[in-house]
């Protein structure tokens, strides 16, 4: 028996045995982290709606599922604080299920942790299993008193096309790859997510294919590092030749893409996107750091040279382009002179968006070994400067569309303001204007007639197309 069939008869059997029970049971999941791990909770409530349960974002349900982050430890210490409260309601209902998966359970100190200071857990699963989740509610549906736990250190089958239910019915995440390779020496991500694995390229195209005809119009396809995509797979196929495959879906209307590795940045891919009239106008391309020396410590086999061409090169093809990173201060070992080459990266680069992060340790890398240098007092003065020049460049990037009619995907109602609508450009820049709900999932034109540093103030200028 093939292993979706086998999940799809565990569902079931969730199901009869939840049907038994005599009010209907809810259930929350909560999402810690990047796209993946939104992706992967699209999946979880897919599957706990084909079991019966009613979906809430309320952690007052019957099933909390907590689907953690681990990039930061400080993440870690938000979960275990959430878990305190958590334990509160456990208490006052013994009937609570609690549940945690993601990439903070493949951490073994995490989980012996759990075992001892959180009993009160049902299951934990980590990122390499999620497909067996109904399997392992059913175990947990039978033992509700047990303390389950799941966590594979790695693995190379891939299974998908399990129940999923998205968050948007206009755009969805598209898993085409899991892993890392890279280790970076920072990076926590390798450890837990395993070791790179493609899906195969007809499998990728039949899953959107399916999702357009079912109304999705934006795609984002994802990986750790996209740029490396199809290493591996008997079929010769990369990343740019997948992107031009995905162009050719008829229904989609916008194409995007996270995370681009600078190493693996191709000349094909970028003649990919410039020819396309949907891969989205946005390239999140991490810097993080214009040192040479702290690229090499940092093992991202890249040089500021080589990254200061693929910025020209893009911006060259596409002048239209949205080009954000991430940046790192700090990082152990970094000087004065290493971060002013940080900083003339972001100078010419000019950045429409910048993440930008102080580096913290993070156990379990061999980044964490390393000695730092420098004051705590010189690293927040480092960060204080890269931050405004970030931000110097971004509103001068912003301001440029400034009275343009741009064309946004309409998102959501904005949390603020019920007679705005909150929708994206195609360069990924936040665009509120008043509308209502008939605007969703719809690409309308609109006047930016106020840039508000991160984001626009417009007006709708004619029907939607």
């Amino acid at each position: 028996m093939n292993e979706q069939k086998r999940q799809y008869e565990f569902i079931e059997k969730c199901k009869d045995m939840l049907s038994k029970r005599n009010k209907q049971l809810s259930a929350c999941v909560v999402n810690f982290g990047c796209q993946m791990n939104a992706r992967d909770s699209e999946k979880l409530v897919g599957i706990l709606s084909e079991m019966g349960f009613e979906m809430t974002d309320s952690e007052d349900a019957d099933l909390v599922i907590y689907n953690t982050c681990t990039v930061r430890e400080n993440a870690n210490n938000k979960i275990y604080g959430r878990l305190g409260g958590l334990y509160n309601m456990k208490k006052k209902d013994p009937e609570k299920m609690i549940a945690l998966c993601g990439c903070m359970m493949q951490e073994e100190h995490v989980v012996e942790k759990l075992k001892t200071s959180y009993s009160f857990i049902n299951l934990v699963f980590g990122t390499h299993n999620i497909y067996k989740f109904a399997e392992l509610m059913y175990q947990v549906l039978n033992e509700p008193d047990t303390f389950h736990v799941q966590i594979w250190d790695d693995r190379r089958e891939i299974v998908e096309n399990l129940p999923s239910r998205r968050k948007y019915t206009f755009k969805t995440g598209i898993n085409i790859m899991f892993g890392c390779d890279n280790f970076c020496t920072y990076c926590i991500v390798p450890y837990v997510r395993g070791r790179e694995r493609s899906r195969e390229a007809s499998d990728i195209i039949r899953e959107i294919e399916a999702q357009a005809a079912d109304g999705v119009i934006e795609v984002m396809l994802l990986g750790q590092n996209v740029n490396s995509y199809g290493k591996g797979l008997k079929q010769e196929i990369n990343f740019a030749g997948l992107l031009a495959r995905v162009d050719e879906i008829d229904g989609l209307k916008r194409i995007r893409f996270m995370t681009s590795h600078p190493k693996d940045m191709s000349e094909e891919l970028i003649d990919v996107m410039a020819k396309s009239k949907k891969i989205c106008r946005h390239m999140h391309l991490p810097m993080q750091s214009g040192s040479d020396r702290i690229l090499k410590e940092m093992n991202r086999h890249y040089t500021k040279e080589r990254y200061l061409y693929l910025v020209d090169a893009l911006r060259n093809k596409m002048p239209d382009i949205a080009i954000t990173t991430d940046i790192i201060v700090g990082f152990p070992g970094e000087t004065e002179e290493d971060f002013l080459e940080t900083m003339d990266v972001v100078e010419k680069s000019r950045f429409d968006s910048a993440f930008t992060f102080i580096y913290s340790r993070r156990t379990g890398t061999p980044a964490a070994k390393l000695p730092q240098n420098a004051s705590d007092e010189e690293i927040k003065d480092r960060f204080d400067r890269l931050l405004a020049a970030v931000q110097n460049s971004a509103a001068e990037s912003a301001e440029r569309l400034t009275g343009k009619v741009m064309e946004v995907l309409v998102e959501q109602r904005n949390e603020k303001d019920d007679n705005l609508v909150t929708g994206r450009l195609s360069n990924n820049s936040v665009v509120h204007f008043p509308g209502d709900e008939s605007l969703i999932g719809r690409i309308v034109p609109v006047e930016l007639s106020e840039c508000k540093g991160f984001y626009y103030l417009g007006r709708q200028t004619r029907d939607g197309i």
